[in-house]
């Protein structure tokens, strides 16, 4: 080990861990431990329980795995196995996990075995009866194995819940009550959690003993710094969400990309939106196949993708090398979510940038993130047109500043030789610019600048007991989000009026001239035989004379409204 590793390893010899773990992390490229490392190594090695509160990317996978393989080695060759076990709430963190205690401990020679759903149970019950010293396993495949008697938790000594939060969120405090009360009561036990609701305090009530608790603080900006990770929101109708992220991205230009999706169909389209758009995108979310998922990772991993798009669940445990940009497609329901999504990025010092695309009516969400999270979140103009192109210039500059600096041109010195006798150099110079310019981008220019969103129309008065039809105004129409282009003529005051539902609503972009354009167009039926439409988030409503109802539905079934395909039924 040379001087300068010394040097790098001494605080980590200061904690009193084994010379054969440092040697490991400064081989990885440890220099200091993070504040968590500080603060949770050395009681760990002492042996106590401990309760520690950080959010993700602090370091907290190595707070707990350095002083467990300390402890297991000093246990002897002839420890029980499995000598510990590490719960985690999915498989990507189960498998992540098991990846850095093998590296972190080779040179102890220890064994680990992650434990996850989708994988051959016969092939992991092989491996246990071979005898591992590290379990990582997500609850439920940990009390399918211990129900068939395939994992013997009698023999361990350290326990580690990580994630804590989330575990419970997905369902599994019965589970892990369960394991919890199958493991000896002498052990070690660590609970590592982002948050610390009453549920997760009740655990650590009921099954920590006397443990230490640590808590570390989100990190503090010097007043008049930059903030690490940058936070910006855009304002954007749903209909052009699309077209935004695609505009952001081209300007962000980002290494490494993590973009959140509500939904799996969601997830679907919009990464084949994007991979049309010549980025590597891959989608990930729970409906997928394990060798669809772990093909998935090993991409990554591999840096044979450059966007992931995926579902909350799917992306929980997720740690993606150099992640530069998380991008949240849609507002985060509850202010957790975000914090998890955006302790994504600016891990290990690093800076990074969030953004988030906002529908109009979502401006509350954003604020009651701002408030629980105590940061700002800066609400910006989409780019336009004229800014992409600045921005895809600068890339050329900088690509040809680069090439200037680092590479020998020689090879080309003919090709410039031969065309500055006939050209004026500076003119020789724009055209290979120009070349590279055009290399350098991967789509075309937009063919329209996006609009910015419609200002929020209040939903009509509906009286109690109208099960949400529109109220009739004056002259026959329906108020706010039920009002008909105008224009239009109405029904004859005596028709009857049959309403039908749509399922496509302002999350699509509908407007009511859309949907009448499509009954009249699809079912060749008159405006007028059109009544008062109600334009909901996820469906609309909309009334037509009963004569023509039946019409209506058979036409507008399978056709397509905004892009979206149309399913209409009676209301």
């Amino acid at each position: 080990m040379t001087e300068s590793d010394r040097a790098a390893g001494d605080e980590f010899v200061a904690l009193g861990l084994d010379p054969r773990l440092i040697e490991t992390l400064v081989a990885l490229g440890y220099e200091e431990p993070t504040p968590i490392q500080r603060a949770t190594i050395p009681p760990l090695l002492a042996g106590r329980d401990l309760m520690g509160q950080a959010a993700t990317g602090t370091g907290k996978t190595a707070a707990f795995a350095l002083p467990l393989l300390h402890r297991l080695d000093l246990l002897g060759p002839s420890r029980p196995r499995p000598s510990a076990l590490i719960l985690v709430p999915t498989r990507e963190l189960a498998v992540q996990v098991a990846e850095a205690v093998h590296r972190y401990g080779r040179l102890l020679q220890g064994s680990v075995l992650p434990l996850y759903g989708g994988q051959s149970f016969g092939q992991q019950a092989r491996a246990l009866a071979r005898g591992m010293d590290v379990v990582v396993a997500t609850p439920g495949r940990a009390l399918d194995h211990l129900r068939r008697a395939t994992l013997d938790l009698s023999g361990l000594s350290v326990v580690v819940l990580d994630e804590a939060d989330e575990m419970l969120d997905m369902g599994f405090a019965e589970d892990i009550q369960t394991i919890l009360a199958a493991t000896p009561t002498a052990r070690q036990t660590m609970l590592f959690s982002v948050s610390l609701p009453p549920p997760i305090k009740a655990i650590a009530k009921r099954h920590l003993n006397d443990p230490v608790e640590i808590k570390v603080a989100r990190e503090h900006v010097t007043p008049g710094a930059p903030p690490r990770v940058r936070q910006t929101a855009y304002i954007v109708d749903r209909a052009h969400k699309q077209a935004a992220l695609g505009r952001l991205l081209d300007v962000e230009d980002p290494s490494a990309a993590l973009v959140f999706c509500r939904t799996r169909v969601e997830v679907d389209e919009l990464a084949e939106t994007l991979a049309a758009r010549g980025y590597r995108a891959e989608a990930l979310h729970g409906g997928m196949a394990q060798d669809e998922r772990e093909r998935v990772m090993g991409r990554l991993r591999a840096g044979a993708a450059d966007l992931v798009i995926a579902t909350d669940v799917a992306a929980r445990g997720l740690d993606i090398e150099q992640l530069s940009h998380v991008f949240n497609y849609d507002v985060p329901s509850n202010p957790e979510a975000y914090v998890h999504r955006i302790g994504r990025v600016g891990r290990a010092g690093r800076a990074g940038i969030v953004v988030t695309l906002a529908e109009p009516r979502e401006h509350r969400l954003l604020r009651n993130i701002e408030q629980s999270t105590q940061q700002k979140i800066r609400i910006d103009r989409l780019p336009t047109i004229s800014d992409l192109r600045a921005k895809r210039l600068e890339l050329t500059r900088a690509a040809i500043h680069d090439l200037l600096v680092e590479d020998d041109l020689e090879e080309v010195r003919v090709v410039v030789e031969s065309l500055a006798s006939e050209f004026d150099l500076m003119q020789v110079a724009l055209a290979a610019a120009k070349l590279a310019h055009r290399a350098e981008n991967r789509t075309g220019e937009e063919a329209e600048e996006i609009p910015a969103p419609a200002p929020e129309r209040p939903r009509p008065y509906r009286a109690p007991g109208t099960r949400g039809a529109p109220v009739r105004r004056p002259g026959g129409g329906a108020g706010g989000a039920g009002e008909r282009p105008r224009g239009g003529r109405r029904p004859p005051a005596d028709a009857a009026m049959t309403r039908l539902v749509v399922n496509v609503g302002r999350r699509a972009g509908v407007r009511p001239q859309d949907l009448v354009g499509a009954i009249t167009g699809e079912a060749g039926v008159p405006g007028n035989v059109v009544g008062a439409i109600d334009i909901g988030d996820e469906s609309s409503i909309v009334e037509v004379v009963e004569e023509v109802a039946a019409r209506v539905v058979r036409a507008l079934r399978g056709a397509r409204i905004k892009g979206a395909r149309v399913a209409v039924r009676p209301a």
